[in-house]
């Protein structure tokens, strides 16, 4: 039943990503691009989604545990720490260069368009990358 949930949940956003254009690197690239040929529809994008899930998290917290799980997984920290600036630091960087996103890429694997393979190649070398580069990077350094 977890199994089909994700599944379930994974198509839904895709085809949400899908219909709003956001696996389009031109349409995100817009966003950022202020100077020039702006397009606001990412910030519209992102502002459907958060007043859908303010409301589910809201609803979802007020149960004693999720449906398919005995417990919700929170992180067990708040700090702010080197790896999470570091790795958010790259996340926008690769985003802002790429125009994808992982969880715009993926919906697009549909298109054909090689950039969506380029960027997913170094997706995963960068997830190796940094399994490698953590070994030497402290944890819980607050910043």
């Amino acid at each position: 039943m977890r199994l089909l949930s994700a599944f379930a949940i994974g198509l839904i956003f895709g085809l949400g990503i899908t219909v709003s254009g956001m696996i389009n690197p031109a349409k995100v690239l817009n966003f950022f691009d202020l100077a020039g040929t702006w397009d606001p529809s990412l910030a519209f994008v992102m502002a459907g989604a958060l007043a859908i899930a303010i409301p589910g998290y809201r609803m979802t917290f007020r149960q004693p545990a999720p449906l398919l799980e005995n417990r919700f997984q929170l992180p067990d920290t708040r700090v702010i720490d080197r790896r999470l600036v570091l790795g958010s630091a790259t996340f926008g960087v690769g985003w802002g260069i790429a125009g994808f996103c992982p969880g715009g890429a993926l919906p697009a694997i549909g298109t054909g368009q090689p950039e969506v393979y380029i960027f997913l190649a170094a997706l995963i070398g960068g997830l190796f990358l940094a399994r490698i580069l953590q070994a030497g990077i402290p944890a819980r350094k607050a910043v």
